[in-house]
């Protein structure tokens, strides 16, 4: 359906849910905090979810943690990705095995953060004292030979060149970013730091001068789970439930929704060009056009369904007036057992308060006058016999003598 641009991010979402789950996380960096957690990949420009897995703990629950949890987690989210596409991740997932398993056996290149215990991080860019800020040092690792039982599945061959660079954004504090995109390999040298245009009170501009190319490039593409997470909690059907799979159906159904948008404008870019509000305009045509067919079923078993139809019964007992109805008893009409509970021209009705009993004494009936259609009781019905019933119809309809 939707084939995502060069640009592709993975991370992870949280669904909010309290209730009782076997897997639910809690994770205190996220507006929910508590939910079930979802690893996601999409297209960084336009925040397409290209393919979504949920986080369900453990294999074995008594077991070990698991190892390489983050490796296997991009390489099922990429798997039927076209090959050539730059994988942009957090410092969770980002590693020198990952970018060489995702090279080999999947073709793409990856851009993320490091965290500083990674043991490919050499000495060097770990030591930022003395270091000015703004400072930039990189360094080129050649690319790894396949190992005998890790390197499996791919083309072989040796990995791709990996580029480790330390950028000092602040005082005593490092940015570590590794990638394997070609377009930086000419790079290897420490840039020299651009001048930084500042205002009036001393403070930076902050339009992105001073940092490297490939921090600005991180910044650019790591947003596309985040901006997902935006536009699914703008327009919810999320609705208050204890239970997990509905809270997780509520989320399919939500983004489920965002990706028809991002299809309808990628097929149409010209409609309703200049508005804002497109996608909530979007969003009500599609909940209309979802519901018509229900719609148009319910009206034509109300309308040609006669008395069996499931669609209007409630409607069509409440409709019916007496000149339809069979005229054999006057008043009301039931039996001992109170078996024929229900009128015999429309479908069973709702149980209501009967309308001649005390209101403290709360009798639900079922029974229906002819007439009046009013809710009575069987103690409070007056009950005829055909013949009785006959001759009171035809005497009401006598007109009188002068």
């Amino acid at each position: 359906m939707y084939r995502p641009g060069p640009e592709v991010t993975v991370d992870e979402r949280l669904v909010p849910f309290r209730g009782r789950c076997p897997f639910r996380q809690y994770m205190p960096s996220k507006p929910a905090r508590y939910g079930i957690k979802i690893w996601v990949a999409c297209d960084a420009r336009s925040s397409y979810a290209w393919k979504m897995q949920v986080y369900t703990g453990k294999p074995d629950k008594r077991g070990p943690p698991e190892k390489h949890l983050a490796a296997r987690v991009v390489l099922d989210l990429t798997e039927g990705l076209p090959p050539g596409r730059n994988v942009t991740c957090d410092n969770f997932f980002t590693s020198r095995e990952l970018a060489d398993r995702l090279f080999r056996e999947r073709g793409h290149t990856v851009l993320g953060t490091l965290r500083a215990n990674r043991p490919e991080i050499p000495r060097e860019l770990r030591c930022v004292k003395g270091r000015a800020v703004g400072s930039v040092e990189s360094v080129v690792l050649g690319g790894s030979e396949p190992r005998g039982e890790g390197g499996g599945g791919g083309g072989g061959g040796r990995g791709p060149d990996t580029i480790i660079l330390s950028y000092v954004a602040k005082k005593n504090k490092n940015v570590l970013l590794l990638t394997t995109a070609p377009r930086y390999h000419r790079r290897s040298s420490p840039e020299p730091r651009p001048s930084r245009r500042r205002s009036g009170n001393g403070k930076s501009n902050g339009n992105g001068d001073g940092k490297p190319p490939l921090v600005l490039h991180y910044n650019r593409t790591k947003g596309g789970v985040d901006n997902l997470d935006k536009v699914v909690s703008t327009y919810s059907c999320r609705r208050k439930t204890c239970r997990w799979p509905v809270a997780l159906f509520h989320n399919m159904v939500d983004v489920a929704a965002y990706n028809a948008f991002v299809l309808w404008r990628e097929i149409h870019p010209d409609w309703m060009a200049g508005k804002l509000n497109r996608r909530r305009l979007f969003l009500e045509r599609l909940g209309k056009a979802l519901a018509r067919p229900m719609i148009e079923a319910r009206a034509l078993a109300r309308g040609g369904g006669g008395g069996g139809g499931g669609g209007g019964g409630r409607v069509a007992a409440r409709g019916t007036t007496a000149a339809t109805t069979t005229t054999t008893t006057a008043t009301a009409t039931t039996e001992a057992d109170g078996a024929d509970a229900t009128p015999r021209d429309s479908s069973p009705v709702k149980r209501r308060r009967c309308r001649v009993c005390p209101r403290s004494k709360d009798v639900k009936t079922k029974i229906l006058c002819r007439e009046c259609r009013a809710h009575v009781c069987i103690n409070c019905a007056v009950q005829y016999c055909p013949n009785c019933a006959a001759s009171r119809n035809a005497a009401s309809q006598t007109p009188p003598t002068s």
